[in-house]
């Protein structure tokens, strides 16, 4: 069969060509369509999206979620089940950020689930529980992130291990497949510390009643004296009871940072390969004096003085991410993730030391040139950078 032939058994294919030939015919230039894809490309990834509070959803004691329409009520961009958005707040003159995962479908684009929980000394997630209205409007990124199932790469059986707040892309990728009515099997292992204080639970258990390829195994770390299911944390001998053979299996963590590191050491004594283990960045770490090379003679509580050249200085605590302290003084950085991942809120270290967690994905370049990712950096003493 000739090259001509093969070509033309591609659908498509004959019709893209004839397509191509008329337009040599008619000599034109394209002016027609100019713009059409930067256009389109605008639609599908935006730089920033006009978001209205249509609902408030009180979820837990803890949780609420915040249900989000386009501001002009247009469709919202398609996004990824497992996605987050970036959502800009301005709290008592200090403008920030913080990521959080879509919650709701990607099967209808009306509006976005944004389940956010109540974080410790929280700054943002105590003013979204507190004092957000419907009606009210936020700016927000468009849809972003890597952590979602990918058929061609991950296969049909999917475990996710969801602890607290992880319960909100895994609500977005159970109801993709349900949705869709997609082959995928998908286990749910949900751990919470509280029996009232479980997101979605009421959701989740009737699902996997109506629905044979969902398996919810729910575990409650701090159970009440008369509780008589599932407790503890999870466990080696936990995994292997009830997921049974693990071979052809991918798995999707998402929690707070020392339950997703926990849960990859289980997985990897039960003979799990990494690559089949994704895990969902949540921040910069909160105690990154106990990674291994953080400077001795260094502690949390110390201060230093942050200069940003040209600009102005200001006093920082060494345990305060870079990023946080810059936004609390009045300067913006440009950011997305804020786990040390995108890269998006990169700045050039001019002068003095920082400690990079081992979240900070810095790449070769990075580290030559003293690129830092201000989200998930430490400095450790006094330091000049440049926006």
């Amino acid at each position: 069969m000739s090259e001509q032939s093969s070509l033309n058994l591609i659908t498509g294919y004959s019709q893209a060509l004839a397509g191509k030939r008329a337009l040599e015919h008619s000599g034109s230039d394209f002016y027609e369509v100019r713009g059409e894809v930067g256009s389109m490309v605008v639609q599908l990834h935006p730089k920033r999206l006009s978001m209205e509070v249509a609902e408030l959803i009180e979820e837990t004691p803890t949780t609420r979620t915040l249900r989000l329409v386009a501001a002009d009520r247009s469709a919202l961009p398609p996004f990824q089940a497992g996605q987050y958005v970036n959502l800009f707040v301005e709290i008592d003159g200090v403008k920030t950020a913080r990521p959080y995962a879509i919650s709701s479908s990607p099967s209808q684009r009306v509006y976005y689930d944004l389940t956010v929980k109540r974080a410790k000394d929280g700054f943002v997630s105590g003013y979204l529980l507190d004092s957000v209205e419907v009606g009210q409007l936020f700016q927000s990124s468009g849809p972003m992130g890597t952590f979602h199932h990918n058929p061609l790469f991950h296969g049909d059986d999917l475990v996710f291990l969801a602890g607290g707040s992880g319960g909100a892309p895994a609500r977005s990728i159970l109801l993709d497949i349900l949705d869709r009515d997609l082959p995928q099997r998908f286990h749910l292992l949900y751990v919470n510390s509280y029996v009232d204080d479980v997101i979605f639970a009421e959701e989740f258990r009737a699902l996997a009643l109506r629905h044979e390829n969902f398996t919810l195994t729910e575990l409650v770390s701090r159970p009440p004296a008369d509780y008589t299911e599932r407790s503890g944390r999870l466990t080696r001998e936990l995994l292997q009871e009830v997921l049974g053979e693990l071979d052809g299996k991918i798995f999707y963590l998402c929690g707070p940072t020392p339950f997703n590191d926990s849960c990859v050491a289980l997985l990897t004594t039960l003979g799990v390969p990494r690559r089949r283990i994704r895990v969902e960045a949540n921040g910069a770490p909160k105690e990154p004096n106990l990674q291994p090379s953080w400077p001795q003679d260094v502690a949390l509580e110390d201060e230093v003085q942050v200069t940003v050249r040209g600009r102005g200085s200001f006093l920082s605590r060494v345990g305060e991410p870079l990023l946080n302290a810059l936004e609390r003084n009045g300067y913006f950085a440009e950011n997305a993730c804020r786990s040390g991942e995108c890269s998006l809120c990169r700045i050039k270290l001019v002068s003095g030391t920082v400690f990079n967690p081992q979240e900070a994905h810095l790449r070769k370049s990075d580290r030559d040139f003293n690129w830092i990712y201000s989200c998930v950096a430490f400095p450790t003493g006094d330091i000049e950078i440049q926006l």
